[in-house]
Parts: C-alpha cells; structure tokens; sequence
C-alpha cells in the first residue's frame, strides 16, 4: 500500500521537494533488473529459462533464436551481470537457468513474463 505524502500550501512559482521512496542500493537493482529485461530477446529467453524444469544449454537457445553466437553471449551477459540467471559450465557448454534465489522484486518481474 503505499504511503500519501501530504504537500504543503502551493505557493506561486516555488516548488515542493518531494521526499525520495526508495533506498538507492533498491533504485539500482531495480533499474538493473529492468534494463536487462528492456529487450525482446532477452525476455523470451528469461520466459524459456522460466518453464524449464532443468538448466538450458547455450547450444538450445542458439538453436531457439536466430542471433549470432556472439549476440546471444551478449544477452546471457546482460542477463547474468544483472543477477537474473546463473551459468554451470559442462565440458565445452554452458548452461543457464534462472537464479534461485532471486530478490522478491525481481521474481515478481520474472513471474510476470509468464
């Protein structure tokens, strides 16, 4: 629920300074958390990495999209340096899954993806 704040008499030609809502370490991982979703490809990725009962192969979503490896590491990038996905490397592969312990604001973002 959140909280009114009560502002003082308008007086013509001077402003109000409102009070800031959030801590700023909360600012940054949210605005993170939505950068990193802020493309397309990167939230139908995190919507497949949602429904998988296991952890993806990288070799899986190349297969999925039609992206150049090199983009599709980019992605993972963005996604990874955000907190969202976590990597276990096999051999050769990669494979992605989403964190486990995401921040609850982020899993409600996630959870919202579908």
């Amino acid at each position: 629920m959140a909280v009114e704040t009560e502002l003082p008499e308008r007086e013509r030609g001077v402003c109000c300074a409102l009070p800031k809502r959030l801590r700023p370490e909360r600012v940054e991982l949210l605005a993170d958390t939505l950068k990193a979703l802020a493309d397309p490809t990167r939230v139908e990725i995190v919507a497949i990495l949602r429904a998988a009962e296991q952890p993806v192969c990288i070799c899986d979503l190349d297969a999925a999209f039609d992206l150049s490896q090199p983009t599709l590491s980019h992605h993972m990038a963005k996604l990874r340096d955000a907190g969202l996905v976590e990597v276990e490397k096999r051999g050769i592969y990669a494979f992605y899954r989403l964190r486990r312990d995401l921040p609850p604001a982020a899993r409600r973002l996630v959870d919202a993806i579908g």
